[in-house]
């Protein structure tokens, strides 16, 4: 199979999505696959080593997070004609905007068959760029008619599957999770960690991984944590990652006090520094309610970490609680007090943790093996014929706003002109 992965994050950039798009590619190759990433130009240079072809198009800064692109491929002319020559069977979007509607055009277009992923809450996004509760929703509709155009939907949990059908989605929606990657620990992974972020040792270390951003409940991380200092409880926080808010991060952990005893590291982009950070850890600590899935809490289990979360969260779905991990309520006292009964039985923390490894953990080769089986379904159905009534429709759509921006283009043209 030839195949589109089409993502509006990529390399350098690694959140979740742009993470999970790169292990797509990387592993669909080792099935025999030919694999494409369709993304906004992020970093000109960032090409080499990769099992797979980046085709990207112009992309400009987002306002209020310089570190994603967004933009047009439709007026990137170079991309065009990279594109026509790359052959495909099948497209694969992982978000509805710049490059979900390019996955939109090429599915018209080339008569392909196309998956979309639901990863984000995007009400939760939208939100928070405009304070408006109706643009929220103008959102949400925009992104319920691109799953609506897609030939089958994929949600990466049940519980993310829900907040899509929350959204107003009635179509059919297909649970495919995301994988890990299993390999051997190394213990030097853990001591160069220690080393190289200067984390100190006799003190438990608490670590959190993602974006330094609000919405993934890091201001009850650090509250839990100015409760367990005023307790006299001695730990090591470290909050691994980037994002729009983290010298608000910083700010707010000086305020309460705990700044001597909390680390940001910033992005860390060496794997094996990650690796050791999460070996080093005792626990990690991911309250997040925002996200649909959770890596990271499965790459902490990968290494034997276990992990509390918030009780009700999509990352609470792998959790049995005191089992493999440790579920809290939606409150920095509940945190604090599930922390501090985690850590104060060493032995029995252990245990808990190599139960996460055995439990929480699955190889991206099996999930892949899933998806290119499900890619092979929905080929065989396209040369059937089964999609055409689909595809024609969409056709038509795209058609009409095609119309609609080649009319708003001449009237731009035209006021210059007299300008």
């Amino acid at each position: 199979m030839q195949i589109g992965q089409f993502t509006d994050t990529f390399y350098p950039i690694v959140d979740g999505v742009g993470r999970v798009v790169y292990n797509y590619a990387t592993h669909l190759p080792r099935l025999g696959h030919e694999c494409y990433v369709i993304a906004p130009m992020v970093n000109t240079g960032y090409r080499g080593g990769f099992p797979f072809d980046l085709v990207d198009f112009t992309g400009s800064s987002v306002p209020g997070s310089p570190q994603y692109k967004a933009g047009l491929a439709i007026l990137d002319r170079h991309y065009h004609a990279r594109i026509a020559d790359v052959p495909l069977d099948v497209i694969h979007a992982h978000a509805p905007f710049s490059a979900g509607m390019e996955a939109l055009r090429l599915t018209a277009k080339r008569d392909l068959p196309l998956v979309g992923s639901f990863h984000s809450k995007y009400y939760d996004d939208f939100y928070k760029a405009t304070g408006r509760e109706a643009l929220a929703h103008l959102g949400v509709k925009f992104v319920v008619e691109f799953y609506e155009r897609c030939d089958e939907v994929w949600a990466v949990s049940k519980s993310s599957a829900e907040v899509l059908r929350g959204y107003g989605y009635g179509g059919e929606i297909i649970v495919m999770e995301n994988g890990t990657e299993l390999h051997p620990l190394d213990p030097e992974n853990a001591k160069r960690a220690a080393e190289h972020f200067s984390i100190p040792e006799g003190k438990p270390m608490l670590l959190y991984v993602g974006q330094m951003d609000w919405k993934k409940n890091i201001l009850h991380i650090l509250e839990a944590g100015a409760l367990l200092h005023r307790q006299g409880l001695p730990f090591t926080l470290v909050l691994a990652g980037q994002g729009a808010d983290a010298e608000a991060i910083r700010k707010k952990a000086d305020a309460l006090s705990i700044s001597a005893d909390t680390i940001l590291t910033g992005h860390v982009s060496d794997a094996a520094l990650l690796d050791g950070l999460y070996q080093r850890a005792e626990l990690f600590v991911f309250p997040s309610l925002y996200d649909t899935f959770s890596l990271v809490l499965r790459e902490a289990a990968a290494v034997g970490t276990p992990a509390v979360v918030t009780r009700g969260g999509s990352p609470a779905e792998a959790i049995a609680d005191g089992e493999n991990g440790f579920l809290a309520e939606d409150t920095p006292e509940d945190l604090a007090r599930i922390i501090r009964h985690a850590l104060a039985d060493p032995a029995a923390l252990r245990t808990v943790g190599e139960h996460a490894k055995e439990s929480i953990p699955i190889g991206w080769e099996k999930v892949i093996t899933c998806v290119a089986a499900r890619y092979e379904a929905l080929i065989e159905r396209s040369r059937k014929g089964e999609l055409k009534r689909r595809h024609d429709a969409l056709r038509g759509i795209l058609a009409e706003r095609m119309r609609e921006f080649q009319k708003q283009y001449e009237t731009l043209r035209d006021s210059s002109k007299k300008c």
